[in-house]
């Protein structure tokens, strides 16, 4: 098969893989399923598709359509040719503003059109928690729904028109047809019309409707996707309702790519929601309470009503970015019930709220309401969205497993199948977690299992096999918005009986004879508790590490945290830092899933004395930037930048150091020596062949220029500046200043108007011996050296600095450096004294603002003259601090008005964008925001950022000169 594939790969227009890594990248989603695929394509044209399905009708094997892979069953998981449309079929292809509905290829991601859409006043209505990177292909194949399903449906009540591949190669689109196109379909003589053929005659048999109406989900379940949805096609022209045309969009729409292949969508938009919103949380003490008021709160017809239960809000407590989320959470609620309401004015919604409230207060089933308005909705929603993700942050190896997590039901019937579904898991004595979409009937129910113990892979499928007699009771859908795919395929018959499933089985024969579209999907699925993710009763190897990993129990376990539900894929247009590699390569193996993947893959089985040893890792780690940003904006907070720091420190001593980074790693040292003669140590930098020679043996890039040092050090500048400064500022607080590698030989003009702004300020700085921050060795994986720089500065602060007299930075990088890896990096009493430490360790832009909150600086010290800046961020102020603080000081002159990109990682990170062979992706990120922004301010506007390399690169890409905010507020000082 190997060399037909080979064949096939100089065939296309696209990519076509067949090494182990990508295959490895692409054998997992965000489900509990793994299986190994032949061979991944990224096709470009139509044309790569008519070759894929020719080839694998030939060749007896499949295709599985693929957009970001954040399916939950599985669907996406598969041992024939993963199709990965997500990187070239991505275009808008026609938008009618007046018919109100658009035409795109598959790979357009949810989110990114709706930004799109903004400038016509539509948008595109149903969504999913992954709406910033699910792909339209995706929710087609799902008929996915969203926390506002009960205002805008699913996608399938939004489906107008598809073209596509059948399995015979011929192109078709199927949309409403009247009843006279209908009977042309019929009497059509091709591979198009036996399907209409098939379809006609299963639902005219009177026998087989009876039997549709009796057993699929009851009407009243709007969420309903179990099978192929033959019952809705059955509502049309043809057969029961002359009302509605019939359109094979229908069957499409949840097929879950079993059925044909497609290559363009036509969409149903809607007007963008009316001006005022606002969210009732109700705050409940158990789950039962919560329903109960859910059904309440449907009267009033919200737009969404959505639950969180205690897991998922005790997950959010430690997230970085969730804790600021949770300002509306009052007491230890055992759910909270987020009702919204959008309408065109503020008295509808206060009237509404009120009258709800009323009403279940009255009933006794919440303690708590909330009202958060306007643009503080996003806040909620970011917390509840967040939640499938932060599901990975439980400890240990069991987690909330994705089996019965689709149920739907008639809202009216949740409270009561919720208490049957807690007996069944009291008898199982498991704990679950509720969440989601209440507002139409489906929970997102996960059993806390663990899937490497043998027992609890049994009680994966009982638990699910009896929540599915519980589902069918009351006439529910075992799956309500994330399709059957292989872990509910096993229960389809029993969901729907077995001549529906006959029926079923029939539909897909007639569309796929040769198998060759997502096989073991919907039907003929392999039993659910095969091919997991985690081999039965396997024991995790425990590596030993110089960063420790403990909170994690280990680095397996950190890239186990990652659930795929692909966060990390998000465009450049969804903002966020995470993955910049990703948003610029579009490459699944350069993303922090892919990573994560290969990485828990290789420690897991490699056979190799050092596990770490395998170029497959040294590969996927490559296109790290380091950026800290999957730290933060992950949910599950798999943190690749220290994984990737691990990695290089085992790697390098089964494969030596290249002295490349051995050198970047020792700049300091060079730095020290040159310092001694700054202005020679420059002038020899300027001799064309001393400076490309040392350009090429430290690799960097030829269009980069090696940073030179400054005239002085900052060092020498404040030995001879100290009793100036004493003498010429009035102190009643004193501060430590860290003087790092970029501050003290480079960025000296920064560190000493920094300094100058304390001592204005009243703030007596003081200077210790420290040594370097380590970062470089750090970003190289030199974790052995920078263990003994962590230590030498821990030691030398750690009874001198405290919340009163703090230790400050101004380079993002190093200061940051004492709260992230200096205690990972120590152990025992030594950690210990670091994890304090960094409690008093700030960002110079946070200690200013801080004291700005607490009344300790004079504004009136400043300029009261008009200035517009731009600020853009630090990775790792993102990371580990917050832009706000920026934000905060370099408005504190009373006219500077601040405007905060949107940008993610710059680009440079450290050494990473001086790398000859990383200089034209380091310049292809800055393209994607930050330059464009730059080139586009109005005149006169000031460029500030916190970073020296965020400096360096937006001069290299724009050639326009960027400010600290240090040096911003020194020059508003009246002086």
């Amino acid at each position: 098969m190997l060399a037909k594939l080979l064949e096939l790969k100089e065939k296309l227009t696209g990519d076509l893989f067949t090494d182990f890594l990508q295959r490895n990248v692409y054998a997992t989603d965000a489900s509990v399923y793994k299986e190994l695929p032949q061979a991944v394509a990224i096709p470009k044209t139509k044309e790569d598709l008519h070759l894929l399905i020719q080839f694998a009708k030939e060749n007896n094997t499949s295709l599985v359509p693929r957009t970001a892979g954040t399916s939950l069953a599985g669907q996406v998981v598969g041992g024939g040719i993963i199709v990965d449309v997500s990187k070239h079929f991505t275009q808008v292809i026609e938008v009618n503003q007046k018919e109100k509905w658009v035409r795109v290829q598959p790979g357009v991601i949810r989110d990114d059109l709706n930004k799109y859409l903004k400038q016509f006043g539509l948008f595109f209505g149903p969504e999913t928690s992954t709406a910033n990177r699910c792909m339209i292909g995706g929710m087609v194949g799902n008929n996915s729904c969203g926390a506002h399903s009960p205002l805008y449906g699913t996608t399938r009540d939004h489906l107008l028109e598809v073209q596509a591949i059948l399995s015979d190669g011929s192109e078709v689109e199927f949309k409403a047809l009247s009843l006279s196109e209908y009977h042309n379909k019929l009497a059509l003589q091709s591979f198009e019309g036996s399907l209409y053929r098939h379809i006609n005659e299963i639902l005219q048999n009177t026998e087989n409707q009876e039997e549709i109406l009796k057993e699929f989900p009851k009407a009243s379940v709007n969420r309903r996707n179990t099978g192929y949805a033959i019952d809705v096609v059955m509502h049309s022209e043809p057969f029961r309702d002359p009302n509605k045309k019939f359109n094979f969009c229908k069957l499409i729409a949840g097929s879950e790519g079993t059925l044909a292949f497609m290559t363009e969508i036509k969409i149903n938009l809607v007007d963008l929601p009316p001006k005022e919103s606002a969210i009732v949380a109700i705050h409940s003490n158990t789950i039962y309470d919560s329903l109960k008021a859910n059904v309440i709160a449907l009267k009033y017809k919200p737009g969404a009503s959505e639950l969180m239960d205690k897991v998922i809000l005790d997950c959010t407590a430690d997230n970085p970015i969730q804790k600021a989320n949770r300002y509306f959470v009052e007491g230890d609620p055992a759910g909270i019930l987020c009702v919204e309401f959008e309408r065109e004015t503020k008295e509808e919604i206060e009237k509404l709220t009120s009258d709800m409230i009323a009403e279940i207060t009255d009933a006794g089933f919440g303690y708590a309401f909330p009202v958060i308005w306007g643009n503080d909705c996003k806040k909620v929603w970011d917390l509840r969205i967040a939640g499938l993700g932060l599901l990975s942050n439980i400890p240990g190896d069991a987690k909330g497993v994705a089996c019965i997590e689709d149920t739907a039901v008639d809202p009216a019937d949740l409270p009561e199948y919720i208490r049957e579904f807690d007996l069944i898991m009291e008898k199982y004595g498991k704990e679950s977690i509720y969440y989601a979409h209440a507002g139409d009937g489906e929970i997102h129910l996960r059993p806390i299992l663990d899937l490497k113990k043998k027992e609890d892979r049994k009680l994966f499928f009982h638990i699910t096999d009896d929540v599915a007699t519980l589902v069918k009771k009351y006439g529910g859908s075992l799956s309500g918005e994330h399709g059957d795919g292989r872990v509910r395929g096993q229960f389809i018959e029993k969901m729907i009986g077995s001549k529906n499933f006959k029926l079923v089985q029939s539909v897909k024969k007639t569309w796929d004879p040769y198998n060759i579209f997502n096989p073991g999907k919907i039907v003929d699925t392999p039993k659910m508790n095969e091919s997991l993710r985690y081999e039965e009763d396997m024991i995790t190897p425990e590596i030993e590490t110089f960063l420790s990993f403990d909170e994690t129990m280990g680095i397996i376990r950190m890239a186990e945290k990652c659930n795929g539900t692909g966060v990390c894929r998000r465009t450049h247009h969804s903002g966020g830092t995470m993955c910049p590699s990703f948003m610029a390569t579009r490459n699944e193996k350069d993303s922090t899933r892919g990573r994560a993947n290969i990485l828990r893959e290789f420690l897991t089985n490699s056979t190799k004395e050092n596990p770490f040893d395998h170029q497959e890792i040294k590969e996927v780690m490559d296109l790290c930037l380091g950026c800290k940003g999957c730290k933060t904006d992950c949910p599950s907070n798999v943190d690749v930048g220290a994984m990737k720091s691990e990695f290089l420190q085992h790697y390098y001593q089964s494969n030596g150091v290249p002295l490349a980074a051995r050198l970047i790693a020792n700049i300091d040292v060079t730095n020290k020596l040159g310092s001694i003669a700054p202005n020679l140590y420059n002038a020899v930098l300027d001799i064309p062949f001393i400076k490309n020679s040392l350009k090429s043996v430290m690799g960097i890039s030829p269009k980069r220029d090696i940073p030179k040092l400054h005239g002085y050090t900052l060092r020498k500048w404040y030995k001879k500046n100290i009793q100036r400064l004493k003498t010429s500022y009035q102190t009643t607080k004193r501060v430590y200043f860290f003087v790092d590698e970029i501050v003290n030989y480079t960025d000296v003009n920064i560190g000493e108007k920094g300094i100058e702004l304390l001592y204005a300020l009243g703030y007596e700085v003081i200077f210790l011996d420290n040594v370097e921050s380590g970062r470089p060795g750090i970003s190289k994986g030199m974790l052995k050296r920078t263990k003994k720089i962590a230590f030498t500065n821990v030691q030398l602060y750690k009874n001198v600095v405290n919340p009163n007299e703090p230790l400050i930075g101004i380079e993002p990088s190093s200061i940051l450096t004492f709260r992230d890896e200096y205690p990972k990096l120590l152990r025992g009493q030594d950690q210990k004294d670091a994890k304090e430490l960094a409690k008093s360790c700030f960002l110079i832009d946070e200690f200013l603002a801080n004291e700005l909150d607490k009344g300790n600086i004079d504004r009136s010290k400043f300029t009261d003259k008009s200035e517009k800046i731009m600020f853009h961020g630090h990775c790792f102020q993102k990371s580990l601090s917050h832009v706000k603080f920026s934000q905060k000081i370099l408005e504190i002159p009373a006219n500077y008005k601040v405007e905060v990109l949107n940008t993610g990682c710059c680009g440079m990170s450290g050494s990473f964008g001086y790398e000859a062979e990383k200089y034209d992706l380091s310049m292809q990120i800055g393209e994607l925001i930050l330059f464009p922004a730059i080139r586009n301010k109005e005149k006169n506007t000031i460029i500030a950022a916190t970073g020296t390399s965020c400096r360096h690169q937006i001069k290299d890409g724009t050639q326009e000169q960027s400010l600290h905010p240090v040096e911003i507020l020194w020059d508003a000082l009246i002086k």
